[in-house]
């Protein structure tokens, strides 16, 4: 069998060298260490952290010519000791990626399948690459790219639980019933403008039986730009429409600016700011802005406290950031430390509390080892008030902290 596989690759392999076809195969093993005191929310009292070993392994297939492009990854996530040695099978297998693009023209191309989909700064559409599993969408892309310094793409999805004779309540497993977007960027002299626009439907239902679908609109930008030792980037967005038949009203703003000091030090200021809702307002509405599809553990704090599976619906977020970056050779640092705040007012029964919610003090290290190996290790800490408290539980006066180490070997196999 063995003969098989490897006299299989090796005639693919020379197929593709004689014609004017490309194929790729690469790999990554990613195992990584977390010590859990505190991660997501605040540790109660007495009470023991978690510690595991979790792991990504990848293949990922890539082929291409002149009228077609094609990728998959097939992924495998597991924690170390979850399934028994003497194991017969492996459940955790499963295609991260699966698409191919027909290629049109040199300006327009139609990409199917399950994909990622990642846009700007991934504040609302990204990867999720943190998450061992990371994410992917069900989707049809329409990409348009009329020069080298515009692109515009297309981008449909409608989910089901099955294939069904009726029409039957999707379960919402991805998040959304359907999609549809159009995102525009374009290059100038020495910056960059990205607008987005995104229609999200959730299906649920109202009054017992009757099936419906409500849909909710994002619309904003983001704008990039670049001036001697000195870059700098800002992005709003708001959210209209309805969510599950309430009026949705939601804003967000983000801006950074970064100076580099030297070749090896460069400083950094960021804000981003996510609207809320009063923990006293009784209405239906929706006011506290959703990151919807976006790699929310790059933002708002490593530990993780902020739009990565909580605080929806909440009381919003004002994210004061300061990041002081050096890298020389081979090793890298970062020394983040935020300061949060509530957007909208937090209540403790009747009494209004401070909005300030605590700081949060990043760190990490990395090192590559080599080309394809590199070693990454980091330490937060979290300084949580009584307004923070009230929103999580647990206790802010305890060790409230997160640490981790991650080997990742990405080898580009041939």
């Amino acid at each position: 069998m063995k003969k098989v596989v490897y006299s299989t690759v090796l005639l693919m392999f020379l197929v593709t060298s004689l014609s004017a076809q490309q194929l790729n195969l690469s790999a990554e093993i990613r195992p990584r260490f977390e010590n859990r005191h505190g991660y997501k929310t605040l540790m109660d009292k007495d009470v023991d952290g978690a510690n595991f070993i979790s792991q990504r392994s990848r293949l990922n297939f890539n082929f291409k010519n002149d009228k077609l492009r094609f990728g998959v990854v097939l992924q495998n996530v597991r924690v170390w000791g979850d399934v028994s040695t003497l194991s017969s099978s492996d459940s955790q297998i499963s295609f991260h990626q699966a698409w191919a693009e027909l290629l049109l023209s040199n300006k327009v191309s139609l990409k199917l399948g399950r994909q990622e989909i990642v846009y700007d700064d991934s504040r609302i559409f990204g990867n999720v690459g943190w998450a061992q599993q990371a994410r992917s969408h069900d989707a049809f892309l329409v990409k348009f790219t009329p020069n080298n310094k515009s692109k515009l793409d297309l981008g449909f999805a409608v989910n089901a639980d099955g294939q069904f004779l009726t029409d039957a309540l999707y379960s919402n497993a991805a998040g959304y019933k359907s999609f549809q977007y159009a995102w525009y960027h374009t290059k100038l002299n020495k910056s960059s403008l990205s607008l987005l626009l995104l229609n999200t439907g959730i299906e649920y239902l109202n009054g017992g039986s009757n099936q419906i679908i409500d849909y909710m609109q994002t619309i904003g930008g983001r704008y990039t730009f670049k001036s001697g030792k000195f870059n700098g980037n800002a992005a709003g967005y708001f959210q209209t429409g309805k969510s599950r038949s309430t009026n949705v009203s939601a804003s967000y703003f983000g801006a950074n600016l970064g100076y580099k000091a030297s070749n090896n030090f460069s400083l950094g200021l960021g804000l981003d700011y996510l609207s809320g809702k009063d923990m006293n307002d009784s209405s239906s509405d929706v006011k506290s802005f959703a990151p919807l599809f976006g790699t929310n553990h790059k933002f708002n704090g490593w530990m993780d406290y902020f739009y990565v599976g909580n605080h929806a619906n909440s009381v919003g977020l004002s994210d004061v950031n300061v990041t002081l970056a050096y890298k020389k050779d081979k090793f890298s640092a970062k020394l983040i430390p935020h300061f949060f705040s509530s957007a909208a007012n937090v209540y403790n029964g009747t009494t209004k509390l401070n909005s300030n919610l605590g700081t949060e003090i990043d760190l990490v290290l990395g090192y590559k080892i080599a080309k394809d190996i590199a070693f990454n290790a980091g330490f937060s800490k979290m300084y949580a008030t009584d307004s923070m408290q009230v929103l999580k539980g647990g206790d802010k006066d305890t060790n409230n902290s997160w640490g981790w180490i991650m080997f990742t070997f990405k080898p580009n196999l041939f």
